[in-house]
């Protein structure tokens, strides 16, 4: 009976798991050893084993690092999604609250009406958008992919948080209202504290959307020291036909880390955020 318990643990339960971890981590893995091979390796894979590295090298980081631009590049990424991201709370919790809470005629339809927009495919946004950045001015400004974000982020934001503020017991808030609250105190010192986790969720969701976002930053952005990490790692690196895989898989991976940091710190926030809010 221990035996058939331990095999039937092992393929139940250890054995999708491991598989589960393999395929999710090899890209990972596959982006470091190609970071720190050097291009003899990396070229000749008849003589070298591709799943390993024979003599590591810091060449690749060091040319990222040092002979491009890509600090300046990480930086803007970072604002740009920092900025955009809350850009797109603040817009997103003022209208899923008056969305769930005020009630007024048609609101269901309108909330619909803003998730539907999150399913407009970016291709074909960015055409008109790109007219509204050139008339402002805008155009090869960090500034305008930080008001061009939103449009995407700003629907699924809203729609999440609407369902996440129907969690809340309404009672909280007649409460407040009995007791002369308004409706601005009722969402700073109620609503929100208690909305933290569906908040946070909607962050990372914004977060790494913002960071990982092509189009818009390829379509805006034309100089070089302006660009994003996803749109400068391809056009930067690539010249012609000559691929320079050890900073391109370099760029990668240190692109990754801040979002992979990000939700490792607000993780048990994301899963309580799905699980539902207050429980009566």
């Amino acid at each position: 009976m221990a035996w058939d318990s331990g095999l039937r643990r092992l393929m139940m339960i250890y054995l999708p798991l491991g598989c589960f971890v393999l395929i999710l981590l090899f890209p990972f893995y596959w982006m470091a050893i190609t970071s720190f091979k050097p291009n003899a390796e990396l070229m000749n894979y008849k003589e070298h084993n591709p799943f390993w590295i024979s003599s590591p090298t810091l060449a690749h980081v060091k040319h990222l690092l040092f002979d491009t631009a890509y600090p300046r590049w990480l930086w803007t990424t970072m604002m740009v999604a920092i900025g955009a991201t809350t850009l797109s709370l603040v817009a997103s919790t003022l209208a899923a609250y008056a969305i769930e809470r005020l009630r007024f005629r048609g609101s269901p339809y309108v909330g619909l009406g803003i998730y539907l927009a999150y399913l407009v495919p970016p291709s074909i946004l960015f055409i008109p958008l790109a007219t509204v950045v050139v008339q402002f001015g805008l155009f090869d400004s960090p500034l305008a992919l930080i008001l061009v974000y939103p449009t995407f982020l700003v629907p699924f934001c809203t729609w999440l948080l609407i369902g996440y503020f129907k969690s809340i017991p309404y009672e909280l808030e007649e409460c407040a209202l009995v007791d002369g609250a308004t409706r601005l105190q009722i969402l700073r010192r109620i609503t929100l504290p208690l909305a933290v986790p569906g908040l946070i969720s909607a962050g990372i969701f914004s977060f790494t959307l913002s960071w990982n976002e092509f189009i818009y930053a390829l379509a805006f952005i034309q100089s070089g020291a302006n660009k994003t990490v996803p749109v400068a790692i391809l056009t930067e690196l690539v010249t012609g036909d000559v691929y320079q895989w050890g900073a391109l898989m370099a760029g990668s991976l240190l692109g990754s880390l801040p979002v992979a940091i990000f939700y490792s710190l607000f993780v048990d926030y994301y899963v309580s955020s799905l699980t539902g809010a207050v429980k009566e």
